[in-house]
């Protein structure tokens, strides 16, 4: 079995007024002679560390499974600084979304041979990364095609924001939430019922004709539950 590399680097967005950092991973198979997709991992250093979605991908691809793909992923700085940019409340979370969009997508475009097509590019988030993950999608549908989520925090803007998808076509939505997830301890806004609303979502997202994945694990809020999840969500959004 050969692994890939994850390459460490900073990239200055003028919309945050702050340098970010990248966990950039680059398959085993990686050459400039392919053309890669991309998937753009909020929560990064989470996905990395406790997903390990760098050695499922390298597992996946070794296996023939996927088509080729580079992880991005972009780590938060604090828990605070998470919800300001996640959140959709959050006094940075619009500035976050064209981080993704005008600055860190052109980046990558530029330094890496990737397949410059929104069907070729997703996002993937757990709880609040998932939430941010879902809302740059829908904002940018030419940008990006594919959203993973595992266990998103959604309320009324979430909701709305689906209702108004004009092509929902341009979509492939993988949607997982724990059947334990009734009373999620959040930082800030107490004890939440994350469940009842992410059935509301999967409701909206099969009434507008979006091609999704739905499923309710036997779990709760946890990385216990998402992480074993991963492999599935990865092959579902880039399977070959």
């Amino acid at each position: 079995m050969n692994y890939g590399k994850i390459e460490d680097i900073s990239l200055y967005s003028k919309e945050l007024d702050e340098e970010m950092q990248l966990l950039i991973h680059l398959p085993h198979n990686y050459t400039p002679l392919f053309t890669y997709s991309v998937l753009i991992a909020s929560d990064g250093k989470d996905y990395f560390q406790y997903g390990r979605i760098g050695r499922v991908v390298d597992e996946l691809l070794d296996e023939g499974e996927i088509e080729n793909v580079i992880v991005v992923g972009v780590p938060y700085k604090s828990v605070s600084e998470r919800r300001r940019m996640y959140h959709p409340e959050g006094d940075r979370h619009q500035a976050y979304i064209r981080f993704l969009a005008h600055e860190l997508v052109p980046y990558i475009d530029a330094n890496y041979p990737t397949d410059q097509i929104g069907g070729c590019r997703g996002l993937i988030g757990d709880s609040l990364a998932a939430t941010i993950s879902l809302l740059t999608a829908l904002k940018y549908p030419n940008i990006f095609g594919k959203v993973l989520l595992h266990s998103p925090y959604v309320d009324q803007t979430v909701l709305q924001s689906v209702e108004e998808v004009n092509d929902p076509s341009c979509y492939f939505i993988y949607h997982v939430i724990g059947k334990g997830e009734t009373e999620v301890k959040t930082t800030v806004d107490g004890i939440q019922d994350f469940l009842t609303p992410n059935r509301e979502l999967k409701e909206v997202i099969g009434r507008k004709g979006i091609p999704h994945y739905y499923e309710e694990f036997d779990g709760d809020h946890t990385w216990k539950h998402w992480q074993p999840d991963v492999r599935r969500a990865v092959q579902m959004a880039f399977g070959e």
